[in-house]
C-alpha cells in the first residue's frame, strides 16, 4: 500500500505463495496497524508470483521488499542481492548473527543498498521523542520506559514452527524488538543489563519479557511487552519518559496526543499520524537509493546489533 502511495515509485510485482487468495487476504484486517485500505483493483494490474525464484527470472526490478517470516529474511535477500538487487528487509533482520554479517558484506562488496525495516524510528511520535532528547528541549533524559503488548495473532502462519524462536522469533524478535532497537537508538550505546526476566507462550520460549537497562549518560531504561495474552486482546503500545525539565507519555490507546506535565501544568501536543512510519521508511529507504547514500537512520549494521541486545534479554 505504502509503494503505492509514493507518485515516485512503481510496484511491479507481488510474489505470494498463495496466489489464488490474493484478492480474499486484501480484505482481512491484520497486524497491529493499518496505514490504509487495499483493494484488489490497486493490484489489477501488478503482476503476480507465487514463486520468488520466477519473478527474479521474470521483471526487471531495481529493488526488493522481503517481508515474508523471519526463517526465510536470509534467503530470500541473499537472492536478491547476488541477482544486483537493493533490499528492504522487515524487521526482525535474522535470527542467526552470522547471516546477517554474510548479507552485509554481499551488501557491501556489491555496492547495494540493504536497509531492515525498523518502522518504529520512523513513527511520527517516537521521531519527536528522539528529537527532544537529541535537541534537549526539556533538558537531560533521566528514564524510557517502552511498552508493547498484543493478543497471540490468529493471522498468517506463526504457529506453524514450535521449535525454540517459532517460525518469527516470538515475541521478544518481532515484538518487543522494536521498543529494543528504539531505545539503543535514542540513547546511542549498548545498553547494560540490569535485570531481565522472559515467560514462554504459545509461539516461542521468549513471548513476554521484560528488563531494565542502564547506560553510561545516566539514563534508566524499562523494556517490557509481549504476545502471551488472548487473541482478542487489543494492541497497546507507547512510552513514558522523565526529563529534567518535564515528564512526558504516549500510548496507541489515544494516538493523537503526547501528553507533557511539570510540577505546575498539564499539556497536550500532537503527536502525529503513528501509521506514516511505514510511508516514512520505505521513502527514506528510496532517498538513499536515489542519492546512492547509507542508511544512516537505520543501517543494517546497527539493526544487527539489536538482534545481538535481544538475545542479552535471554
Amino acid at each position: 500500500m505504502n509503494i503505492l502511495k509514493n507518485e515516485d515509485l512503481k510496484l511491479v510485482a507481488v510474489v505470494d505463495k498463495n496466489i489464488d487468495n490474493i484478492e480474499s487476504e486484501l480484505h482481512r484486517e491484520t497486524g497491529n496497524f493499518l496505514s490504509g485500505k487495499l483493494s484488489f483493483s490497486d493490484i489489477e494490474n501488478v503482476n503476480k508470483y507465487s514463486s520468488f525464484d520466477l519473478c527474479l527470472e521474470n521483471e526487471e526490478l531495481d529493488a526488493v521488499h522481503v517481508c515474508v517470516h523471519t526463517d526465510l529474511h536470509y534467503e530470500f535477500t541473499k537472492k536478491a542481492l547476488l541477482r544486483g538487487l537493493n533490499v528492504l528487509v522487515e524487521k526482525p533482520f535474522v535470527l542467526n548473527i552470522k547471516e546477517g554479517e554474510e548479507l552485509i558484506r554481499i551488501a557491501e562488496e556489491k555496492g547495494l543498498l540493504l536497509m531492515v525495516a525498523h518502522v518504529v524510528r520512523f513513527m511520527p511520535p517516537y521521531q519527536k521523542l528522539k528529537r527532544w532528547v537529541d535537541e534537549g528541549i526539556f533538558g537531560k533524559l533521566h528514564f524510557l520506559s517502552l511498552f508493547r503488548f498484543s493478543g497471540v495473532p490468529k493471522w498468517g502462519q506463526w504457529k506453524e514452527k514450535q521449535e525454540k524462536y517459532g517460525s518469527s522469533g516470538g515475541a521478544l524478535f518481532d515484538l518487543v524488538i522494536h521498543d529494543i532497537d528504539f531505545a539503543c537508538f535514542v540513547i546511542g550505546e549498548k545498553p547494560h543489563i540490569t535485570n531481565k526476566s522472559y515467560l514462554p507462550g504459545s509461539l516461542s520460549r521468549h513471548d513476554y519479557i521484560s528488563a531494565v537497562w542502564s547506560s553510561n549518560n545516566d539514563v534508566t531504561v524499562k523494556i517490557e511487552g509481549g504476545n502471551i495474552f488472548h487473541s482478542e486482546f487489543p494492541f497497546l503500545a507507547g512510552f513514558m519518559a522523565k526529563f529534567e525539565k518535564t515528564s512526558l507519555t504516549y500510548s496507541t490507546s489515544k494516538p493523537d496526543t503526547i501528553l507533557i506535565a511539570d510540577d505546575d501544568k498539564v499539556f497536550e501536543l500532537p503527536a502525529g499520524d503513528v501509521e506514516d512510519g511505514y510511508f516514512n521508511e520505505i521513502r527514506y529507504f528510496y532517498d538513499c537509493l536515489e542519492t546512492e547514500s547509507e542508511p544512516l537512520l537505520c543501517s543494517p549494521a546497527s539493526a544487527l546489533d539489536t538482534i545481538r541486545i535481544c538475545y542479552d534479554h535471554i
